[in-house]
């Protein structure tokens, strides 16, 4: 079982190492980059490669632990009882199972995604240490033990928010994907766009990465914002001449709001564009 990529996501050749690295060693995956480089979309397309069904577990900053393999509801069964339900007889009715509990029963083999880790309780990862270790947990309300029929391919995201534990990550495979190089842009942006003419491309990827490159940014437009951003481009046929300046100035592109998403940011480019106009 191995990725080789597919045609609706562009991987790296040291991102599609590391997935067939992470599956050769049973481990969990650990990927990290820039919000909108395509880490949510690696776990959807290894999934649909592999041909494994894919659990999904997005996780919030009130996420518990306990979500993950199940949970028990009380108050449920409290009701029930008083309206005498016949169900109460049967605790297993008030079982909730969750992703892990999901996965771990499968009848074959699924992908599991761990969605933005980060965003949890900083002992969120340790809750999990065991259960992913040793893909097994124990439900005491029905005293039974869950172990895995298969073992899930796992990928977990992370962007950076909060340092993941020591313990943590010793029993992940870690891999950052780096922002793409522009011929590697250059590709993505061809899977999404075939038709797009290489003359607005090249228009749109020059004002896409100055405005990256651009000192000071409190959020640099990321992979996913130009996508978005060309979308419009093409819906609205914005003319190749507004997005070049005849004498290479910086200039303000159509529809930047696609591209940068605070007022700080949106300042600091329209002060940088009046300082070179200024400087004609």
């Amino acid at each position: 079982m191995k990725f080789q990529g597919s045609s609706q996501y562009v991987a790296t050749q040291d991102l599609k190492l590391a997935v067939n690295a992470a599956i050769a060693l049973k481990r969990p995956l650990l990927v990290k980059g820039e919000p909108g480089t395509g880490k949510t979309m690696l776990a959807e397309e290894v999934a649909q490669a592999l041909d494994m069904p894919l659990l999904q577990w997005h996780i919030k900053s009130t996420t518990k632990a306990q979500q993950g393999l199940y949970e028990y509801d009380a108050v449920s069964r409290l009701r029930d009882s008083q309206l005498g339900d016949g169900r109460v007889k049967d605790i297993q009715n008030y079982i909730v199972k969750g992703v892990l509990w999901q996965a771990f029963t499968a009848e074959q083999p699924v992908a599991l995604l761990i969605d933005e880790i980060d965003k949890a309780d900083i002992e969120f990862p340790n809750d999990l240490l065991r259960e992913l270790d040793r893909m097994e947990f124990y439900c005491y309300e029905t005293r039974e033990l869950i172990r895995a029929k298969h073992r899930p391919l796992v990928f977990i995201t992370s962007n950076n928010e909060k340092e993941l534990p020591d313990a943590f990550l010793r029993r992940c495979f870690f891999h950052y994907i780096k922002f793409p190089d522009t011929a590697t842009m250059k590709q993505i942006v061809d899977v999404h766009f075939p038709k797009l003419k290489d003359e607005l491309l090249s228009a749109a990827m020059k004002t896409f990465f100055d405005i990256r490159n651009l000192p000071g940014l409190k959020k640099k437009p990321s992979t996913s914002e130009l996508l978005d951003w060309l979308k419009l481009l093409m819906a609205e046929d914005i003319p190749l001449a507004a997005l070049q300046s005849q004498d290479d100035k910086v200039s303000v592109p159509p529809l930047v709001g696609a591209l940068l998403k605070n007022e700080q940011d949106i300042t600091l480019f329209e002060k940088l564009v009046f300082m070179n106009q200024r400087n004609r």
